[in-house]
């Protein structure tokens, strides 16, 4: 919540402490470290802010260069896996943003499992991000 009251998405807090999860950190000290580096972060906006859009281009690439690496693991055999994974990539940069990405993923996955009969795959918890996602989009 802190985070969205300083203009943060959530989307980028979460990448963030995944990010500290898959480099070994198990503990809540982790995301306590990542909450005080963008605390910190706040202070240096306005140095930051210097910087035109137009020089980060380069490292957005790059990010979207690794980020293309995982397409390899999607099971693309699999309609009902392979559908809402290809709608998220198409969504990301079609949409200017992550989270609309991420979102079209979650609506179309559920959709997707529901009306192909395998509903038993799809977590509970599926069903209420793909409400909220609904709503909000």
């Amino acid at each position: 919540m802190i985070g969205g009251a300083f203009g943060c998405s959530s989307v980028t807090t979460y990448v963030e402490s995944a990010a500290g999860v898959g480099e070994g950190g198990r503990t809540g000290l982790t995301a306590v470290v990542t909450a005080a580096l963008f605390f910190l972060a706040v202070f240096f906006w306005p140095i930051i802010s210097i910087v035109p859009p137009a020089a980060t281009a380069p490292a957005l690439i790059v990010v979207g260069f690794l980020m293309m690496t995982v397409v390899k693991d999607i099971e693309w055999n699999e309609f009902t896996e392979a559908f809402p994974a290809f709608l998220t990539i198409l969504t990301i940069p079609l949409t200017y943003s992550i989270s609309k990405g991420i979102g079209y993923g979650f609506i179309s996955y559920v959709l997707v499992k529901t009306f192909s009969g395998k509903l038993r795959d799809v977590h509970p918890l599926m069903f209420a991000l793909d409400f909220l996602f609904s709503s909000l989009h």
